[in-house]
């Protein structure tokens, strides 16, 4: 697979490193909240349980290799193809 870096240009993907989903929204924090609630269900879905979805996926990467940008990568994760790569905001 070869990721098109908008610093750098293309390179293969050893030079990058996985971080994870990009489409995930963290929960909100509530203080006091106590142990087993519905907010510490949420967060532990946050953290712990992903869904490994094909089709289109959106991905932080991190250009190790390179400039050391994080990246956001549009991707079909079936058949790797790349649709878009952006610097992480």
């Amino acid at each position: 697979m070869r990721i098109t870096c908008p610093h750098c240009g293309a390179r293969g993907n050893h030079e990058f490193s996985f971080i994870g989903d990009a489409s995930l929204v963290r929960p909100a924090p509530r203080l006091g909240d106590p142990g087993e609630s519905a907010a510490s269900r949420q967060w532990m879905d946050y953290v712990y349980w992903r869904k490994n979805r094909p089709g289109q996926t959106s991905e932080y990467w991190y250009h190790a290799g390179g400039c050391r940008a994080c990246l956001v990568l549009e991707r079909n994760a079936e058949t790797h193809e790349i649709i878009s790569v952006r610097r992480a905001s």
